[in-house]
């Protein structure tokens, strides 16, 4: 127990001051000095309650989730009808909650069922299907979706959601926010450092849903004037509209186009000739096979870029696009074209998400909290090394090392990995020092009893680390299943509390159990002493 070999003191060392160095851009950061540029900087991230910042609630709404899931069955319906053959469909409806069409020919009502029964599918675990097919009249289909589909549905766009939500944040250079499910249609949006809410409302607003539809050149203006369209097509206003003004309306094909969802990429541009701010797009070669093919047939004829529902623009295509890259121009500044370009790398929302609630946190309280915490860690690890040095004595100026040494690798380890701490994680931190002393009581207690037997010194010391040493890990296992439950199943500040005692546990058994002891027995070694005041 007490032989250490060159090469296992050397490596103790070395991982107990990388760590406890790693806590100096962190200190440094608490008294206010800066750090040189170019140094590794693992700095302890602060959460939204001590450094401040933004917290917006996000809602959802579940019939939109409907709405899409009817108009891309209406979509897949069309497909699988015209790979099945000589099969004719009219007074298509996707309105009141289902999908309506008549077979215009009666005996082929069983291959109409029989080509579209694959598009339903089980609701997950329900033991439901996801579509109701019905047949009125002989002859109408009516595809309805259950409710229990539309619950699958809802659940899949959030987690969607709260994944693009993530990437957009992300890209903004704010590191470790906090985004979180709450409820079956909303989401808890935490962004630590940020003031200014409304640039985070701007970005997480925008669903960033991009579709090039081609124009239908058959509307009249003076029919979309009265809000009449052909069939097939549908009205969509225009984004640049004056204040005040009636927005400009344009026809484009409902059905066909391509979406944005096939983007690898997205970056704010500016025009060589005109020096506006323009966004750049590369499809994937997928999505750029067909923005080729569907350049090239439509030579001469104009298409729309539609963004959450409104044009951008409707250029002529004056040849065909090959090079399977584009740009978007529509009146950006750099700011909101480099916004575009964030939500369009990101994906699209699934679904539009509506600011419900919206708070900024000022960096006052945090501040306040923190300094609180340094003044009750400060004097719990005074009292603490008062008491061990006084019943302890050399064995207590060992255990007060490896106390302060606890705390400086519990803040490099945090800053190493990225964590954040939260209030509730400075309870943690103030907990742990408190019990981080716990293991030397212990291996000092069972010294003296093993002298008490008539032990030698080196034998009384290596019988009290390695009994105690049993005790020692069996009640911090105990803590780390407790503290691994709270940070699997807990969220927000207590997963802040579950990963600051986590840490503390690994690093108050390592210096509180194996520093002490390789310091115990170099002294031994090298003093060879025949009695210990303890």
């Amino acid at each position: 127990m007490l032989e250490f070999p060159r090469w296992k003191v050397i490596w103790l060392w070395t991982l107990t001051l990388v760590c406890a160095l790693a806590a100096v851009p962190s200190l440094m950061s608490s008294f206010g000095y800066g750090w040189p540029a170019g140094f590794p900087e693992p700095k302890v991230n602060l959460g939204l309650d001590l450094a401040g910042g933004s917290h917006i609630l996000l809602e959802a709404d579940p019939t939109q989730v409907r709405q899409q899931r009817i108009e891309g069955m209406e979509e897949s319906v069309r497909n699988k009808l015209k790979q099945a053959g000589d099969i004719r469909i009219s007074d298509i409806s996707n309105r009141d909650g289902a999908l309506t069409f008549m077979v215009s020919d009666p005996t082929k009502v069983d291959a109409v069922r029989e080509a579209i029964a694959p598009l339903t599918t089980g609701a997950g675990m329900t033991g439901k299907r996801d579509w109701d097919i019905a047949v009125q009249d002989g002859t109408r289909f009516v595809l309805t979706p259950t409710q229990e589909g539309v619950d699958q549905a809802v659940t899949q766009a959030m987690d969607t959601a709260v994944e693009v939500v993530r990437k957009r944040i992300d890209a903004l250079g704010t590191r470790e926010p906090t985004i979180i499910r709450s409820g079956a249609a909303r989401i808890v949006v935490q962004v630590p450092g940020l003031q200014d809410p409304q640039a985070l409302k701007n970005l997480l607003g925008q669903t960033a849903k991009l579709e090039f539809k081609m124009v239908d050149q058959t509307a009249l203006p003076s029919d979309l004037a009265r809000g009449i369209v052909p069939a097939g097509s549908e009205i969509v206003p225009y984004a640049d509209v004056q204040p005040g003004a009636a927005a400009p309306v344009i026809a484009v094909k409902r059905l066909g186009g391509i979406r944005g969802d096939q983007l690898t990429n997205a970056q704010q541009s500016n025009n060589p000739q005109t020096n506006e701010a323009t966004v750049t797009i590369t499809f994937n070669t997928e999505g750029g096979t067909k923005f080729a093919k569907l350049t090239t047939q439509n030579v001469g004829k104009p298409f729309a870029i539609i963004l959450d529902g409104k044009v951008l623009s409707a250029p002529n295509i004056n040849e065909p696009i090959l090079g399977g890259s584009a740009i978007i121009s529509g009146s950006f500044t750099t700011e909101t074209a480099n916004q575009l370009a964030i939500s369009l790398r990101s994906g699209a929302l699934p679904v539009d998400l509506k600011v419900v609630e919206e708070r900024t946190v000022g960096p006052d309280l945090g501040a306040d909290s923190i300094r609180k915490g340094m003044i009750a860690m400060g004097v719990g690890t005074l009292a603490l090394a008062v008491f061990i040095l006084i019943t302890y004595g050399r064995f207590g100026v060992y255990a007060c090392f490896a106390l302060i040494l606890n705390v400086l690798m519990i803040l490099g380890i945090m800053g190493i990995i990225g964590t954040t701490l939260t209030l509730p994680g400075i309870a943690g931190f103030v907990l742990t020092i408190g019990a981080a002393v716990d293991a030397n009581v212990l291996i000092n207690e069972r010294i003296r009893e093993e002298r008490h037997r008539g032990r030698r010194v080196v034998q009384a010391v290596e019988m009290g680390y390695k009994e105690a040493s049993r005790a020692i890990f069996d009640a911090n296992i105990t803590n780390i299943i407790a503290a691994t439950l709270m940070f699997a199943f807990g969220s927000g500040p207590v997963k802040g509390f579950a990963i600051v005692l986590m840490i503390g546990i690994a690093t108050s058994v390592f210096t509180a159990v194996t520093l002490t002891r390789l310091w115990a027995s170099q002294w031994l070694r090298r003093a060879r002493p025949t009695e210990i005041m303890l």
